[in-house]
């Protein structure tokens, strides 16, 4: 039998990268109990997390905001360099059409996230099952909850 293979949503890859919290401690202790070579992350992930943090810079009105978005910022991209990920491809180009044409009702950034889980066969950590339980499919867990 295979291991599975994970996925980590943006918001749970933000959890993670808060380092602290109940949640941060649960979802740590499940990351511990598996392989690093099993979980990833989607590209599209990175995509948001760096639309927010240019928003975040571009918004800025203090000069020592400026300060804590670049070091955000610069974080996030250490992160990414050390990241397993995955990326958005022509299978997960077939996958999210497929959704599309289905009429699954998710924001436009999950759906591609489910999409690049798909196509790799991948199960989602989520806090958002709400959502993701929408996608046909889609194997999702839920690692911050005890």
């Amino acid at each position: 039998m295979n291991s599975p293979v994970y996925v980590l949503d943006t918001d749970i890859l933000s959890i993670h990268q808060s380092e602290a919290g109940a949640e941060y401690e649960r979802l740590r202790k499940h990351l511990d109990g598996v392989d690093p070579r099993l979980v990833f992350v989607s590209i599209v992930s990175f995509q948001e997390q760096a639309l927010g943090w240019n928003s975040y810079l571009q918004q800025a009105k203090k000069l020592e905001s400026l300060i804590r978005g670049y070091a955000k910022f610069q974080r996030m991209l250490l992160d990414f360099t050390r990241l397993n990920i995955l990326a958005f491809d022509q299978d997960s180009l077939k996958e999210l059409e497929s959704l599309k044409a289905a009429g699954v009702q998710v924001g436009a950034m999950d759906l591609r996230i489910a999409a690049v889980a798909l196509a790799n066969e991948c199960t989602l950590v989520t806090r958002n099952t709400v959502d993701f339980e929408r996608v046909p499919g889609l194997r999702i867990e839920d690692w911050t909850i005890a």
